[in-house]
């Protein structure tokens, strides 16, 4: 199952948003502290709302402890930025994927560029800085998990 990591996020509204698209399609989410704001259990609840008890959040202190973290459990890093390589729907996506979105102020450092096993992107018109990073989240982690077939499977189909 591919997961979510949030570098350092800005905006907890932008953080409550991705952390209820995490619960609805069953996606863990990775938190790179520090953040702009508080990002205690009861202000991520806040911000997300009652989805927030089903998702799986894991906060790492840095973004060394990240690293440290993902080493061990070998997931491949793969960036959304606007300085990526190849169109996020012409990549090929794997489970073990951490899809990472950056700060809605500044991106992420080149530190982090330099440890991303790939650099996808949104193709825009001409002259767009960026998508919201929510928005590129759902749209990346959509693409991802349709390609790797991990939608969640409704237990029965409404009428």
């Amino acid at each position: 199952m591919p997961r979510l990591a949030i570098y350092q996020p800005d905006i907890p509204q932008n953080t409550g948003t991705m952390l209820r698209l995490a619960a609805c399609l069953g996606v863990p989410v990775e938190i790179i502290e520090p953040a702009a704001f508080d990002v205690s259990d009861r202000n991520l609840r806040r911000s997300g709302m009652d989805y927030i008890q089903h998702v799986t959040i894991t906060r790492h202190i840095s973004w060394r402890a990240f690293e440290a973290w993902r080493q061990e459990a070998g997931g491949r890093l793969v960036l959304a930025t606007t300085k990526g390589a190849i169109p996020y729907a012409d990549f090929t996506y794997r489970p073990d994927d951490v899809v990472l979105v950056g700060r809605e102020s500044a991106g992420v450092p080149e530190e982090v560029h330099a440890a991303a096993d790939a650099r996808i992107l949104i193709p825009m018109q001409p002259g767009m800085r960026s998508l919201n990073v929510a928005v590129t989240a759902a749209m990346i982690l959509g693409e991802s998990l349709r390609q790797t077939r991990s939608f969640p499977q409704p237990d029965t189909i409404n009428p």
